[in-house]
Order: structure tokens, then sequence, then C-alpha cells
């Protein structure tokens, strides 16, 4: 998603050594996306999900116990790639699949921050993976550390049991966040800075599959960031962005292009 609004983007994960793996780095490869610091692992296979469409929206089931990706430790990380990085995001997805990648995570926020980078982190709180009590305690560990924090409105409200809106960034600054996120799904997002807070709404698409989404918004906004804009002026980007992305299926065919974001943002309303 960040690729595809502009920026310069680099990947770190572990892949195993087999055909889900190459599809991977062939994918990459066609996003322009910088995969040399993947590790690739001849004794584990490449962490796998299948998602399902039904009257309640998507489902996810995993397969990644045992993953190559679950098997990244803090020794893994590519630190050559961390330390040219000016943003280093991650998701609680892998903080949930192992403890070992956990650590990998709040390890590459910490060389991040040392590196003089920008931490930004997503919730994508998946049940699961892991219980709900050690998803409260890291998720915090890592939002505490994070310069831009992208929770999904679902997500912070089972992780605190807060139903209001505003409650729930109060919440995420008291973690330590510098900057929310709030994604409100099709309702929008609500974005603060500590001392101000806007809400945008959201545009009106023809929504098919919302699979991806947060991470569109969370990818998009961060290249425009990366860009200069101002966090208002990229957060009404990724907002677009987002919506375009549930116009198809998938988590990548429906990325949105500059071109196409800027079209609906110059049409106005919702």
């Amino acid at each position: 998603a960040a690729a595809r609004a502009g920026a310069k983007v680099a990947y770190y994960t572990r892949l195993g050594d087999d055909a889900f793996g190459r599809m991977f780095l062939e994918l990459w490869q066609r996003e322009q996306v910088d995969a040399s610091g993947v590790g690739i692992d001849a004794h584990a296979h490449t962490g796998v999900y299948f998602v399902t469409h039904g009257a309640s929206g998507h489902e996810f089931s995993y397969l990644r116990a045992g993953s190559a990706a679950s098997r990244m430790t803090p020794a893994d990380l590519p630190r050559d790639v961390l330390g040219r990085s000016r943003f280093v995001h991650a998701s609680g997805i892998s903080l949930a699949i192992s403890s070992t990648a956990c650590d990998a995570v709040l390890a590459a926020f910490e060389l991040a921050r040392a590196n003089g980078a920008k931490v930004s982190f997503d919730s994508n709180l998946r049940l699961k993976l892991w219980p709900l009590a050690r998803a409260r305690a890291m998720i915090g560990a890592a939002a505490g550390r994070a310069d831009y924090f992208f929770p999904s409105l679902e997500d912070a409200r089972a992780l605190t049991g807060i139903e209001n809106e505003d409650a729930l960034v109060d919440w995420a600054h008291a973690l330590g966040a510098k900057h929310v996120f709030l994604k409100l799904g099709p309702e929008g997002v609500i974005l603060s800075d500590g001392t101000r807070r806007e809400r945008l709404a959201g545009h009106r698409v023809q929504a098919v599959d919302a699979t991806g989404a947060g991470d569109c918004f969370a990818g998009s906004a961060l290249a425009r960031i990366a860009a200069g804009d101002s966090i208002w002026d990229a957060a009404r980007y990724a907002n677009a962005a987002a919506a375009l992305a549930t116009t198809g299926f998938g988590a990548v065919a429906p990325l949105p292009r500059p071109d196409a974001v800027r079209a609906l943002l110059a049409g106005g309303g919702r």
C-alpha cells in the first residue's frame, strides 16, 4: 500500500523455501518493494491465512503456528535496512505469532528510535492467535513506543471495554502513542496529535471486501507523511485510499494508485 502511494519501501519477514514464499518474493519485486532483508527458512513453511466471506463480512483462518515468520528472533533483524529507514511499521499480528517474533518487533522499534526513525504500529488484534490478556499487555507496550498508532475501533473496544470513541483516543495517548488514527471502518477515522482532534467521514463506495483496508490506510498515511504531508492531509488521503481498497477482492489487487485516490478526493462528499 505504501509503495503504491509512492513511498520507497522495504519489507522484513521470514519465508519458507516453498511456492508460497516464492510468490511473495515475486509480488514484492513487481511492486518495487525491497525484500533484500527477508530471511528464508528451509526448515519451516511460509505462514498462510485463508479469507472467507459471508453475510457478516470476512473471516480469517490461520496456518501460522510453526511458520517461518513465527521463528524470527531479534537476532534475525536486518539491521542495515532498519538503519536506513525513516519509519518502521509493524502489526499486532507479528506480536501474536510467537514470543520471539514479539521480541523481534519490540527490538526493531528500539533500533528505529535509536537511529532517529519514527515508529508506527497497527493493533491488528486477532484473538485466534493469542489470549486477550497477553494481547492487551503487548499491544500496549508496542503502542507506547509509537509515534503513529493505528487502532481500529473494533480492536480498541475489545482491548479496553470502552465504547466511547473519544475516550478510546484518550486511552491510546495514555499508553504513550503520540499520534492516533482511530479507524472507524466505513465511518471514517478520528485522528489526534494530543492537542487537536479531527473526525473525517468515510467515503461511499461499492464495497465488496474489507480485507486489508486497515493496512491500506496505515501504509497510505505513512507514505504521505514521508512525502511531507501533515498528519491531517495524510489521513484524508489514507481515508480515501482505504475506501477504494474495499471495492475489490483480496488484500493486494484493489490497493489504489494515487490517481484513483486523488480522483475520489476531488469528487468531494461521501
